[in-house]
C-alpha cells in the first residue's frame, strides 16, 4: 500500500512522530513524507496519514497552511482518499489538538474516508509523542493491504 504522511509541525514534534511512523511502515509499504504538502503531488489512491501539531490558538502549522487553505477554498472531491489523523497538542490550551481536529473534519467533509479514529496526543502527559503514536499504529497496521 502507498502511504502519504502529511506533516504539520512548528517545533518538530509532529515531524518526529511522522519519522517514527514511517520507520514502522516502510518495510511493508511505500511511504512518502510531505513537510510542505502540495495537493497536486499527493496520491489520492494512497492512505493519507496526517501528523499535525497545533499552533497558536488552535491553528494549523504554517508549513501545512497552503495545503489546508487549498482544501478549504477549492473543496476537491476526496472520495478516493482514505485517511487518518495524529493530532498533537497540549491539554493546557482550550484549543487542544485544534489543528488535527480541523483537518480531520475538513477531510471528512470533502468525502474522504476515515480509516481509523483520530489519535490525540497530549504532550503534557506524553513527553515523547512518538511512543503513543507507535503503539497506536502497531495496534492496526497489519490491517493495511
Amino acid at each position: 500500500m502507498d502511504i502519504e504522511i502529511i506533516v504539520g509541525s512548528t517545533l518538530g514534534s509532529a515531524e518526529y512522530v511522522a519519522d517514527e511512523l514511517e520507520a514502522l511502515l516502510k518495510e511493508q509499504h511505500q511511504v512518502k513524507i510531505h513537510l510542505d504538502a502540495e495537493f497536486s503531488e499527493l496520491n489520492q489512491q494512497a492512505l493519507w496519514l496526517i501528523c499535525s501539531s497545533t499552533h497558536g490558538a488552535g491553528d494549523v502549522p504554517d508549513n501545512l497552511q497552503p495545503f489546508y487553505q487549498y482544501l478549504l477554498k477549492q473543496q476537491p472531491d476526496l472520495s478516493a482518499v482514505s485517511y487518518t489523523v495524529v493530532a498533537i497538542g497540549s491539554s493546557s490550551y482550550d484549543t487542544f489538538c485544534g489543528a488535527g481536529k480541523d483537518l480531520d473534519l475538513l477531510l471528512e467533509s470533502l468525502a474522504a474516508t476515515r480509516l481509523k479514529p483520530r489519535l490525540e496526543i497530549d504532550v503534557d502527559l506524553e513527553p515523547v509523542p512518538e511512543e503513543p503514536a507507535a503503539a497506536w499504529l502497531e495496534s492496526w497496521k497489519n490491517e493495511l493491504n
